[in-house]
């Protein structure tokens, strides 16, 4: 089968970024002008020479996610389910080569953890763990989605990358869309932040997404670690592969999120700072190139920053979140996989949306869509 790895092959890491640091302002100035725009267009907007365009991109950015979207934003909260990994990864709290006690949750720590996610009013939930295959596998993911299927219109996952087969095994169990980063596109350091497990095998990463769609899962997320290498041509690379995918699997949805390097036990220090003015061009990159992709902002993110970027071209938040397994209620102290940055609460991040003049909206799907007549 073909995949984007071919397509992915055709360009080159230096070239891309060579050309998107010697953007001009002309450049800037004929992408703006367009009604409809393409990946070259996406090149220029997120270079430096772009960067004092940024009110003007903003405003456009909010017509036109209000055009699409209206003025909602969704809810959703993570459920991490274990921090059991078998990968050594330079950035993750959740490292094999960390000497931490590793929890994986039971069915009644599930049950529990679920009915505090139900108390604060979420519809959507996203399961994530580590990548452990011998005892956080297919069969562990069933089970819990079995576990609260009842409970959520929306299931998502954030989970190791799996086979067709299995993907399609998911589908079935009623998951609505699954999240995979590549973490960084630049092939030639990849290894050295992926030294051990099964996440070092680049090209196996990279195929995961044609895998998901072939399974004919409902919608793909897919984003780059902010932090790791230079964000414009990790970006870059991250939308052509959204673009080979819209193309190829086009009954699916798609989103993008935005994890920027937080502080966690044992990681590197992010070797590119992204500030928040760079975040904020790149949300309105992705949103004036490509009118129909769902863009989310997680916790990672500050108050400030996660209150004036709702009415630009967010579509989905997180709120109250925990990124430990058992965080809500059973085991709050386990160590998390990163510090987040806006503690609120779910309730007041409603509240926030609300004055904002948008919409929370806690469930945008329903389960009878995915039965079969």
């Amino acid at each position: 089968m073909k995949t984007f790895k071919s397509a992915f092959e055709q360009y080159d890491w230096d070239s891309i970024q060579s050309k998107i640091y010697q953007t001009t302002s002309k450049d800037v100035e004929y992408s703006l002008a367009k009604t409809k725009r393409n990946l070259d267009d996406f090149l220029v907007l997120i270079s430096p020479a772009a960067q004092p365009y940024l009110e003007q991109m903003a405003r456009e950015c909010h017509e036109i996610t209000k055009k699409r979207f209206g003025k909602t934003i969704q809810m959703y909260a993570p459920l991490y389910l274990s921090n059991e990994c078998q990968n050594i990864c330079t950035y993750c709290g959740f490292s094999l080569d960390n000497k931490i006690k590793r929890k994986t949750l039971s069915d009644s720590e599930i049950k529990q953890e679920v009915e505090a996610l139900k108390k604060n009013g979420f519809d959507h939930v996203l399961l994530v763990t580590g990548e452990a295959n011998y005892t956080v596998n297919i069969n562990y993911f069933l089970n819990a989605i079995n576990l609260i299927r009842e409970q959520f219109s929306i299931i998502s996952v954030e989970v190791q990358p799996l086979s067709t087969e299995e993907y399609q095994r998911l589908h079935e169990a009623g998951v609505y869309s699954v999240l995979v980063y590549q973490e960084t596109y630049h092939q030639e350091v990849y290894k050295r932040y992926h030294t051990k497990g099964k996440k070092s095998n680049f090209d196996f990463r990279l195929e995961t997404p044609d895998r998901i769609g072939t399974a004919g899962i409902h919608k793909i997320g897919l984003g780059v670690l902010l932090g790791l290498e230079d964000w414009r041509t990790d970006s870059f690379f991250n939308a052509l592969h959204l673009d080979y995918l819209q193309k190829k699997y086009w009954q699916t949805k798609y989103s993008v999120s935005f994890p920027r390097l937080r502080p966690a036990e044992g990681i590197i220090e992010p070797n590119f700072i992204m500030d928040d003015k760079d975040l904020t061009q790149l949300i309105c990159a992705y949103r004036l190139w490509n009118e129909d992709l769902e863009i989310s902002i997680s916790t990672r993110e500050n108050e400030k920053f996660r209150n004036n970027i709702i009415p630009i071209g967010v579509t989905s938040m997180s709120a109250g979140s925990k990124t430990n397994p058992g965080g809500y209620v059973v085991d709050p102290q386990s160590l998390e996989q990163f510090e987040i940055s806006d503690e609120r609460s779910a309730e007041e991040i409603k509240q926030i949306i609300k004055k904002a003049g948008y919409e929370p909206v806690w469930k945008d799907w329903d389960r009878t869509f995915s039965q079969k007549s």
